[in-house]
């Protein structure tokens, strides 16, 4: 109160006589005696005079909690201030290519463009009878990015006992499709296949059959996802992420289209690293169900009412809200199961309900916990480790002991944001004697 009125004489001599106090209570502490009375009285009777003193200023204790309490409302309004320009400028940076990744992808595009050879050998490559071979283990990834798909596949084959019996199914948009072909055309795959194709090239992939097409269509729709303004705030800017209208992101609920001659998948995201063999997955019995995932419902975060609207009568007459989440990222589909189970028109009934955006808010998680209801295989937890984009007190065993881990969150491995302490974990598989790595300065 004495420093709030510019008193700084009696502020410091009310110190003083605290660190007395605190002097003297330690010596007895540590003496294992008893404070003296003679000891104690002027310590007492110094602090009476600063009381009577502070008294005679007219220091009102009511009046001093007042003003405490609204500097303490300026200062929590400013650290929500900060907060949600942190969360905005952070969102920015993940979502932000960095210069080294566009760097890499125009040169990639520019060899692609202009290298005869090497596009007449990935054509001939289309004609590999392995592509279609169910004797052999089948890996699907759905990105745009060149270098974070490689760590994926350079991973799944570096920790495989036979990398000549594995299968990569990569497909990206029409913009990163050149890069994408180039870079796994030039790079040693140790005997494996591998296929690149376009989104683009889907002629089924319209607003006519898929509901997040016709959406998009819509102006209200647009306008939520795409519209930038001054309402947003912390807890709705990540919702109105475009990222989550992208069809590679939905691409995941149309496997069986994508690849109809193909009877077991093992669907990888692209920001996850393999640490072993993971070809033993194809053998996992999934007991009828179609979707092999480790579930995340050690936490109340991870049930399904924490993903979904359960004041819906839609949502709360159909599914139990303590069920557990499950992960996408590393799961296992079994594409006969699927196409017996219809359900891609599943996906398509509940992204067609929510269409106002009442069910759910986000991204391809909940509509997925919706469609594979009942026909989800719980897997062995130390198959998929999750948490190395956002939690930086992921334990070093469990980590050390993931056959995936999964870099979900904003902090990805190929941007600054990401913590450096899992980053060697994905720079280990960043081949960086490549020279189209070294050209562009990618650290």
């Amino acid at each position: 109160m004495a420093k709030e009125n510019s008193n700084y004489g009696l502020a410091w001599e009310l110190s003083a006589q605290i660190r007395a106090c605190q002097n003297l209570l330690s010596q007895a502490a540590t003496s294992g005696t008893p404070v003296s009375f003679a000891e104690a009285e002027p310590v007492m009777k110094a602090l009476s005079a600063l009381t009577v003193q502070a008294k005679d200023l007219h220091y009102d204790s009511a009046t001093m909690i007042m003003k405490l309490k609204a500097q303490m409302q300026a200062l929590e309004e400013r650290a929500n201030a900060a907060a949600a320009q942190s969360t905005v400028f952070g969102q920015l940076a993940a979502e932000a290519v960095p210069k080294g990744l566009h760097c890499l992808g125009m040169r990639l595009t520019m060899v692609w463009a202009t290298t005869g050879d090497l596009r007449a050998g990935v054509e001939s490559r289309k004609q590999d009878k392995r592509l279609t071979d169910n004797n052999l283990y089948h890996f699907c990834v759905f990105s745009d990015n060149v270098l974070a798909t490689s760590v994926v596949v350079n991973s799944t084959i570096q920790n495989a006992d036979h990398p000549d019996r594995l299968v990569f199914h990569v497909v990206t948009d029409h913009m990163n499709y050149g890069a994408m072909q180039a870079w796994f055309a030039l790079i040693d795959l140790h005997g494996a296949a591998i296929e690149v194709q376009s989104i683009d090239g889907f002629t089924w992939l319209n607003s006519s059959y898929v509901p997040v097409l016709k959406q998009l269509g819509d102006a209200e729709t647009r306008s939520y996802y795409f519209k930038s303004g001054s309402t947003d705030t912390k807890a709705t800017l990540k919702f109105r992420n475009p990222k989550y209208l992208s069809m590679l992101n939905h691409l995941r609920f149309y496997i069986p289209e994508v690849y109809p001659e193909l009877k077991k998948v093992v669907f990888l995201d692209d920001d996850v690293v393999v640490q072993r063999d993971v070809t033993a997955l194809f053998s996992v019995d999934l007991h009828g169900n179609v979707n092999g995932a480790v579930e995340t419902c050690l936490e109340s975060f991870h049930r399904f009412h924490k993903y979904l609207n359960f004041s819906d009568p839609r949502i709360s007459s159909h599914f139990d809200p303590e069920s557990c989440g499950w992960a996408f990222g590393m799961n296992v589909f079994d594409l006969v199961a699927w196409k017996a189970a219809n359900v891609t028109s599943r996906y398509h009934y509940w992204q067609e309900q929510n269409v106002d955006r009442t069910l759910w808010k986000l991204g391809t998680l909940p509509p997925g916990l919706l469609t594979f209801y009942g026909l989800t295989h719980s897997l062995d937890p130390r198959w998929h480790v999750l948490g190395l984009g956002y939690d930086a007190n992921i334990d070093s065993q469990l980590i050390e002991g993931g056959a995936v881990v999964h870099f979900n969150g904003n902090m990805k491995p190929w941007l600054k944001l990401a913590m450096s302490r899992y980053k060697p974990i994905w720079e280990k598989y960043v081949d960086f004697s490549f020279s189209y790595v070294q050209q562009c300065n990618i650290h």
